[in-house]
């Protein structure tokens, strides 16, 4: 075995590398190059970074917007017994000093950014004495703003390589990119040369199938009773996913239903019987999904239109992770369709409406103009749309705005456990342990239960507490408010928040700059995605795989035989090389002319029945029309 196969197998059990693996780590770790990884869902992506970076003398930075797949990752690398921290906007200035000097004067090998945390005064200042050996940017796509997730704060990556004194490589990951996003993200992170390592689109497990039905739940009922095996059924709303799973139940299939607005305990037990195999069905919006860790997904089904080709691929790149077939389906109706246009006009607000949106912000956390820069607020939308009426949506969708703009930062739901560190002496302790009797049983429990808690934050559950000293979370709660107020401990306790930053100084609406030509741009650019979502499902002539590996910039891959497409094609009784043949040759004559089946005939050198059939089917898919004078005529 060489070192990186040494590394795999000693801390995740594996003997061998997916394809291309082990050439990204060799690419950045031993010839230092920067590189681009372009690897479809459940490719293995954090594995590369991770192998890599531990192969290498120095701390690895990973940079990803999302919090919850951060803390899972450096849970996980814990786990393996490597040293990882993460930093983002929901902890407190004092947790992020900690964590940054644990990096500096420790064995740290793995620290995990936000984005936004790149460019604040306390990480800047610490940087020159990181011994940063690797830079990995996950989720690389949300640096171009042709992609379908920009943001604005992944433009601060690229700064990096100034404030590092020697060259460090960048390794950037998606697995979703179409070419001109991958083009712009290694301008945007100044690649030294264009080095991009793309692994084929293309899932051949798995089988697309797409359904335009009038009663989708009726449909989606009689499809998934036939199941016996896991999957997933993604909605577009939080009241569809508990609505569907009591249906499904009813029917005596075993599911349950996950979003964001349920707690963190109520989502990690679902996740955890999913994941397990004691719930055979979830039903989620697109919150589940991030982070999950299960290769026999037989199935995930689409309850309706995504908003684009790339949350479609990514999300349904969910099922058959063990290369195993599965199934992708989605679900549609005209009505979807209809709500799918709509939705332009709902995601992008009138400007004046955007401008609103930012001043009632300001006056929501009694910002001055001029202040504000770097703060960091919790945000509950509800609240906030309600003191201001505001239509919640249309107030979110113009925070987005805001954000694509770089004004403001908005995140998903974080949850922070409840941390505790004594922040006085052992010898201090132990006086105050003498002098008040009362407290030395709690905290001889905290220094039994947890360690570490004289050098950093550490991670406590009152739950816990409370169960092995049988009393109550109240009474758990209120020991450690006590010994917060008499400046023995500082206990952060638990909560779960949107945040929002503000990435510059508030700005009177005099200041607020929302150029015209950038709204139209990203405007049409949304109704592009939009579009192509819906070609893609009401298209009944391309194989669906080659469709979505099109969209990508893939070609000179064949039709994968499989989805619905494929099979409406495979009933003609033809191979796929002869009715590909066939379709190719009349394709060619009929792009420039107008001929008659039989001077088809003389050209095609095939069965006339054959051919008749290619034909039949070409008009059937509205690819071929007869005109008034009864010649063939491809349809533009």
């Amino acid at each position: 075995m060489n070192k990186y196969e040494q590394i795999l197998t000693k801390y995740w059990g594996y003997k061998k590398f997916r394809p291309l693996q082990e050439d990204i780590i060799v690419a950045v770790a031993e010839e230092k190059k920067d590189a681009l990884a372009l690897l479809p869902t459940g490719g293995g992506k954090s594995i590369i970074f991770q192998v890599a970076g531990l192969s290498l003398e120095g701390i690895t930075l990973v940079i990803t917007p999302l919090i919850a797949l951060m803390n899972d990752q450096v849970a996980n690398l814990q786990k393996r017994k490597i040293s990882a921290v993460a930093i983002h906007s929901g902890l407190k200035k004092d947790e992020i000093k900690y964590a940054l000097n644990r990096c500096i004067y420790s064995d740290v090998k793995f620290l995990y950014l936000s984005p936004e945390r790149i460019s604040s005064p306390v990480f800047i200042s610490r940087l020159p004495y990181l011994k940063v050996a690797l830079i990995a940017v996950d989720e690389a796509h949300c640096i171009s703003q042709w992609g379908y997730d920009f943001r604005p704060s992944y433009l601060q990556i690229a700064d990096l390589r100034e404030n590092i004194e020697y060259p460090v490589p960048f390794l950037a990951l998606t697995a979703t990119a179409t070419n001109e996003v991958v083009t712009d993200i290694q301008d945007k992170l100044q690649f030294q040369e264009k080095n991009v390592y793309r692994k084929s689109f293309q899932r051949e497990n798995i089988i697309y199938i797409v359904r335009k039905v009038d009663d989708k739940l009726e449909y989606l009922l009689k499809t998934v009773s036939r199941q016996r095996e896991c999957g997933i059924i993604y909605v577009r709303n939080r009241k569809k996913t508990r609505e569907i799973a009591i249906r499904l139940n009813q029917k005596g299939i075993n599911a349950d239903f996950y979003h964001a607005g349920l707690t963190t305990e109520a989502r990690e037990l679902k996740q955890k019987q999913w994941t397990e195999g004691s719930m055979q069905i979830m039903v989620a919006t697109n919150a589940f999904g991030m982070g999950i860790d299960k290769s026999n997904v037989r199935f995930v089904v689409h309850f309706g239109l995504p908003n684009s080709i790339e949350a479609y691929f990514q999300e349904a790149g969910r099922a058959g992770r063990d290369e195993k077939p599965a199934y992708a389906a989605l679900i549609f109706s005209n009505l979807d369709i209809t709500n799918a246009y709509k939705s332009v006009d709902v995601n992008f607000p009138e400007r004046n409406y955007i401008k609103n949106t930012y001043n009632a912000l300001g006056n929501f956390y009694q910002l001055p103009i001029g202040s504000g820069k770097g703060m960091v607020f919790d945000f509950n939308l509800l609240d906030f749309s309600s003191r201001y009426k505001f239509h919640a949506l249309t107030a979110y969708n113009a925070i987005k705005y805001l954000q694509y703009e770089s004004y403001l930062e908005l995140t998903d739901k974080v949850t922070t456990p409840s941390r505790i560190k004594f922040i006085v002496s052992r010898e201090d302790l132990y006086r105050f342990q003498v002098s008040n009797a009362k407290y030395d049983f709690f905290i001889k429990l905290l220094l039994r239960n947890y360690t570490g808690v004289f050098g950093d934050y550490v991670k406590i559950n009152e739950k816990h507490l409370a169960r092995i000293t049988k009393s109550s979370f109240d009474v758990v709660y209120q020991y450690l408010i006590r010994l917060s107020s008499s400046k023995i401990i500082n206990y952060i306790p638990s909560k779960r928040t949107a945040l929002l930053i503000f990435t510059e100084e508030r700005l009177s609406n005099q200041s607020l700059q929302l150029p015209k030509a950038n709204y139209d741009e990203r405007k049409k650019r949304y109704s592009q995605q939009i579009e192509a979502m819906i070609q893609y499902a009401t298209g009944t002539a391309k194989c669906r795989s080659l469709s979505l590996i099109a969209y990508f910039g893939e070609d000179n891959v064949r039709r994968c035989g499989t989805c619905d497409v494929c099979r409406r094609r495979n009933k003609l009784g033809l191979s796929k090389y002869e009715f590909d043949i066939i379709l190719k040759e009349i394709k060619l004559l009929l792009r420039s002319q107008t001929l008659s089946i039989s001077e088809i005939y003389e050209v095609v050198k095939y069965d006339k029945e054959k051919i008749d059939k290619v034909i039949g089917w070409l008009k059937e898919n509205k690819k071929i029309e007869t005109t008034e004078s009864d010649l063939l005529r491809w349809c533009t």
